[in-house]
């Protein structure tokens, strides 16, 4: 009797310090809130509100919601838990509080002691709600593991028949139908031009992926030749793409259906290929990133079917086949795919233990594949490669940056080097949002002549000045992990038919030679205002949906979960993803085209967190 007195005592001491803790925590971070909201400088939007009594309530049950379920686990789940879920909710706090900065300053002062201190107490906050979030996800799936809940489960498990498939491509045509109807030829945007006119005159360059550069100018250029017309040639490109992203689709639905993800999940997902704006928009533009991460999304699934099955992956011909050809594809339509590959190749040798030999000879064999792909149609197509701003486009940032900053701590010398390589005329036209503007004057042949003088003037800038530096690459990156981002980055800049104004989200026009002809013009303005103006960002919730930033992070916890559960296998595919996302921190600006796998494979992570994998 007496020992169960002292165990309730100490529960209840327990759950009177957990509500005393959660209180304050929660206080804390209602104080702390200003420097995680683009409030533009006016704090009193919070601290001199109504709203911060609420907000400090919610937080308030919440944690302490959160810290009940966290004392019930083990002590080594739990140390587990909060070392994954912390490092999480560090990387999450720093990004938004660096975001609120960049959004509202175009600045980050990295020795703001009040950032920091809101940083500490957010990552504490996200700690929980993140270690509890998988806590509650791990007791659904437990549950769901019972035979009475498996049922419906092993009724719609099995691939899709080759003839379900091909119906289901069908109706995802049917589907994307009108809307090609309504922007016809489609969207010929995003240096559609510019690899048109390389094909029309035949004088190929390296800057543009050439199997694109080759596929679009060929079909465009064969369709305007048999119809005498270049909206023909676009609009048969358009539907060549269409048809192709249907079967990838329908193939990434039918590897769900084989991974047993329940009925209700499947048919969402078929809704969300067909329907959902940014998938459709991408199905429909001539840019090189549809076909990119249409493969990109095959390969993740190879992946994981590899890391899944490990040794039966290679029992037959059919997975290997289809992994080599992804990954040839996906390299070879974005540069920046061969990088993540490469890096990819070595992870997955080491974590296919029993089956290295073959992994290495696959995984080396399309690399090696690429490289002869490329080689050869630089060397049919006698293609030029001469350009290094695309590889060079952060440091051009950032001496850009520095120069518009920091000049007058820039000697004489420094200045004529770099005015080598940048005219000092265009240094003015800097913006911080999109290198484009300076690195398309970029000197390659003085560069070429002298890498290592110009290499060595970017370190000794950088060394004087890091903030200057690291504040350039931020601005050019934020949206890809700040979620309350607004992708205007081309504010102001004029194209062939408008000027973007509040939204850079999509190019949506076509450019010349071709032609805009509306079918159904009221779609095609809807398709406008999502492209141009920020109509989806003012319905909340709703706007997360079109954020790379949030879909990046719900990626990232969906890998934290993984890791969690000691699910390495589900890492693979994930850590492609990943490394993708990081060759495109280090482009020119940040706009949803560059990450459209965070959409396309949107599902497989919905599924994951259901428990289907």
């Amino acid at each position: 009797m007496g020992r169960w007195l002292k165990e309730r005592k100490a529960l209840g001491k327990g759950k009177y310090g957990c509500r005393i803790f959660s209180a304050v925590l929660a206080f804390l971070g209602t104080l702390c809130l200003p420097q995680m909201l683009n409030l533009k400088g006016n704090t009193l939007a919070v601290s001199n509100s109504w709203f911060c009594v609420p907000v400090w309530g919610v937080c308030w049950f919440l944690l302490e919601r959160a810290a009940k379920m966290l004392m019930r686990t083990e002590r080594g789940a739990k140390r587990r838990l909060l070392t994954a879920a912390g490092i999480i909710a560090f990387g999450f706090s720093v990004c938004i509080a660096f975001g609120v900065c960049l959004d509202r300053e175009e600045n980050v002062a990295f020795l703001n002691g009040a950032m920091w201190l809101a940083v500490a107490v957010w990552s504490v906050i996200f700690t929980y709600f993140t270690g509890a979030a998988w806590l509650y996800l791990e007791g659904r799936q437990e549950e769901g593991r019972q035979p009475e809940a498996d049922a419906g489960v092993r009724a719609a498990a099995g691939a899709l028949r080759v003839r379900e498939a091909i119906v289901l491509a069908a109706f995802f045509l049917l589907c994307w139908l009108p809307v090609f109807l309504a922007v016809y030829p489609g969207f010929f945007v995003y240096d559609a031009q510019d690899e048109l006119v390389q094909a029309q005159t035949r004088n190929f360059t390296t800057h543009h992926p050439l199997a694109h550069v080759a596929l679009l100018g060929g079909i465009v250029l064969a369709g305007n030749k048999l119809a005498g017309s270049y909206n023909a040639g676009i609009a048969a490109y358009t539907l060549f793409q269409m048809l192709l992203m249907a079967g990838i689709f329908a193939y990434a639905v039918s590897y769900l259906k084989r991974r047993g993800v329940r009925a209700r999940l499947l048919a969402l997902t078929v809704l969300y290929f067909a329907f959902f704006p940014v998938v459709v928009m991408f199905t429909l533009c001539s840019a090189k990133d549809g076909i990119f991460t249409g493969a990109l999304l095959l390969l993740v699934i190879s992946i994981a079917e590899m890391g899944r099955e490990k040794e039966r992956f290679f029992a037959g011909w059919k997975k290997p086949l289809l992994f080599g050809c992804s990954a040839l594809v996906m390299m070879s339509f974005r540069h920046n795919g061969m990088y993540a590959f490469a890096v990819m190749i070595p992870v997955l040798v080491i974590y296919m233990k029993g089956c290295r030999k073959k992994t290495a000879v696959l995984a080396g064999g399309a690399l090696a594949a690429y490289f002869a792909v490329t080689a050869g149609l630089v060397g049919i197509l006698s293609a030029s490669d001469s350009e290094n701003q695309e590889m060079l486009t952060v440091p051009i940032q950032q001496l850009a940056r520095t120069w518009n900053y920091e000049k007058q701590d820039l000697s004489e010398e420094e200045l004529r080097a770099l005015y080598e390589i940048l005219p000092e005329e265009i240094l003015p036209y800097y913006t911080a949002k999109v290198s484009d503007g300076v690195k398309i004057w970029f000197d390659n042949e003085a560069f070429a002549a002298n890498p290592a003088k110009y290499g060595k003037l970017w370190l000794e800038i950088g060394l004087r000045h890091p903030f200057t530096y690291l504040n350039a690459w931020l601005m050019t990156s934020y949206g890809f992990w700040y979620p309350d981002t607004v992708i205007d980055v081309y504010r102001g800049n004029g194209v062939f038919t408008f000027t973007y104004e509040d939204s850079s989200f999509f190019g949506y026009e076509v450019e010349l030679p071709g032609m805009r002809e509306s079918k159904l013009p009221w779609l095609n303005e809807w398709y406008r205002r999502l492209s141009l103006e920020v109509t989806q960002q003012k319905i909340p919730v709703v706007s997360m949906l079109f954020s790379p930033g949030f879909l990046f992070w719900i990626f990232v916890f969906t890998g934290g979960y993984a890791f969690y559960r000691k699910r390495y296998d589900l890492e693979l595919p994930l850590l492609l993803i990943g490394l993708v996302w990081l060759t495109v921190i280090l482009g020119p600006t940040y706009l949803p085209r560059y990450v459209v796998i965070l959409w396309f494979a949107l599902p497989g992570v919905v599924a994951v967190l259901a428990g289907r994998r």
